[in-house]
């Protein structure tokens, strides 16, 4: 395990943590003035290997090369020229640091960090960190990584636990979850919607999912997984070729076929590798999904049917009210889709440039 201090002056900063891999929903801004719960578990650290916050740099300020060796390979409106390899914890994970008020950034119910570190160390007020626990982002305090050092504390090291325990574990991500909003007139409320989790892993994966297509329709299983994809991939895939085939594959889960093209699997929670196949499928290309997104697929809880007319007999079970779900259909988080695309080398591919281009003009937000 391990604790964070201050690269000044050797405060402590931090309880002891363990590593583990970041969230794909990290970087999700979600909704308008909604409660997003806190990005990481309680003593758990994560490290962002890219920039985050300001300043900014337009596309055009990028000398060539500059961004692909960043690993940007179409442009973006603007980079993030800040320091890379913040370290991201939960709030309630930080010690002997103090807020500095006039970072408060552009905050609208809570602070953003748009001014950068917003926390100093409470010894010697060297700014270390980020907090951000704004309306639709994510809570989290992102220790900077040129202001704090990484101290062991402890010697031992617990192995990741292997792909049999996550899954006898089962710690499966809900699709549909209430959302809370911050009190108006009428106080308090939420309401009944797709996971913000589950649409931040979808746009991760269907950057994957084009690229895997190599500019073919694809055609993924049915039941909720064609719910979450199929309808994005008919959208921004051509029509009339041949169909690249898409399955669940990962530990627990019967050997694919070998002519299966396509593999949506599990990233461990803990280590970030994505679950490889032996074998035949192993040159199949593997599309990651977070283990508890990925086990809710595979296992998807049921939902009693609703009679298509009438009533229910007076002496059947019932589930009364019925499970709520979201009215609308599902859309994939816009902002992770493009950036999990622009970081994929074969966004270059011309008949990639297309859908980006649609994508950067809001095209696509009929899926996205």
């Amino acid at each position: 395990m391990f604790a964070f201090a201050c690269a000044r002056c050797d405060a402590e900063l931090t309880v002891p943590l363990s590593e583990v891999a970041l969230p794909a929903h990290a970087r999700q801004k979600y909704g308008n003035g909604v409660q997003l719960p806190v990005l990481m578990e309680s003593g758990t650290f994560a490290v962002d290997p890219d920039p985050w916050g300001g300043p900014w740099r337009t596309w055009d300020e990028f000398d060539p090369g500059e961004a692909e060796a960043r690993g940007i390979y179409a442009p973006v409106p603007t980079l993030s020229d800040g320091t890379p390899g913040a370290f991201v914890i939960a709030p309630g994970d930080i010690r002997g640091t103090r807020l500095i008020p006039e970072k408060r950034g552009g905050s609208c119910c809570g602070l953003d960090g748009a001014d950068g570190p917003n926390m100093a160390c409470a010894a010697c007020d060297l700014p270390v960190a980020t907090r951000i626990d704004d309306c639709s982002l994510w809570q989290a305090v992102r220790l900077s990584s040129d202001a704090v050092r990484r101290v062991r504390v402890s010697s031992a090291h617990p192995a990741p636990l292997s792909w049999a325990e996550l899954v006898e574990r089962g710690e499966r991500t809900p699709p549909f979850e209430p959302i809370a909003t911050w009190g108006g007139r009428l106080g308090s409320s939420h309401y009944w919607s797709w996971s913000p989790q589950w649409e931040a892993a979808a746009g991760q994966a269907l950057a994957h999912l084009l690229v895997a297509s190599e500019g073919q329709p694809v055609k993924v299983p049915h039941g909720l997984t064609a719910d979450v994809f199929q309808r994005a991939l008919d959208t921004l895939l051509p029509a009339g070729l041949p169909a690249r085939r898409a399955v669940l594959a990962g530990p627990g889960e019967p050997s694919p076929d070998a002519d299966i093209d396509i593999l949506l699997v599990p990233v461990h929670p803990q280590t970030g590798q994505t679950w490889t196949p032996a074998g035949p499928a192993a040159s199949a290309y593997p599309v990651p999904l977070p283990l508890g997104v990925w086990l809710w697929l595979v296992s998807p809880q049921p939902y009693l049917p609703v009679p298509a007319s009438g009533g229910v007999p007076r002496d059947v079970l019932r589930d009364d009210p019925l499970p709520p779900r979201p009215t609308y259909l599902f859309r994939a988080d816009r902002e992770t889709f493009q950036d999990t695309l622009v970081r994929l080398p074969a966004v270059r591919s011309p008949w990639m440039g297309t859908i980006l281009e649609d994508l950067m003009q809001g095209k696509a937000a009929v899926v996205c």
